[in-house]
């Protein structure tokens, strides 16, 4: 059951020189860097609708639920940390074809409008800032 905090959304995006397919894989494959499994201190992935992952960083775990996997288009989750006062939050990656690279989009609603709720917005901003820079020519390319 919901509390009544009042909650906020992030949308992030970026450009990756990859097709959908590659960053929709590099997302889920915990060898690289810039996804959330990647900078595990320990991790449990079953990205599989309906399976769950469990990670720690700093001694703070994060859990969830996979609710949509449409490779290569779409990856749907919940999002629980003590961060999101022990509630779900969802978090929804698109992969859209953006010539020859790949337009990714983060969003993640539902997060407690509170400092605690706040911190997502750095924290992806951190992983989304790593992760493209994994492909191409290991490069970021800026349009």
């Amino acid at each position: 059951m919901r509390t009544n905090t009042k909650t906020i959304e992030f949308k992030f995006e970026r450009t990756v020189p990859a097709s959908p397919g590659e960053v929709f894989d590099g997302w889920l494959n915990p060898k690289i860097p810039g996804n959330p499994w990647n900078a595990a201190e320990k991790f449990i992935l079953d990205p599989k609708v309906d399976g769950l992952f469990y990670w720690t960083l700093k001694g703070t775990s994060h859990y969830g639920r996979f609710t949509e996997i449409e490779r290569p288009g779409r990856i749907q989750h919940t999002w629980m940390s003590p961060k999101t006062l022990g509630q779900e939050s969802i978090v929804t990656l698109t992969f859209k074809k953006q010539g020859e690279d790949t337009l990714m989009t983060l969003v993640h609603s539902g997060i407690p409008d509170t400092d605690a709720g706040r911190g997502h917005e750095k924290g992806w901003n951190y992983f989304l800032d790593i992760f493209p820079g994994q492909f191409g020519n290991g490069s970021r390319k800026e349009k």
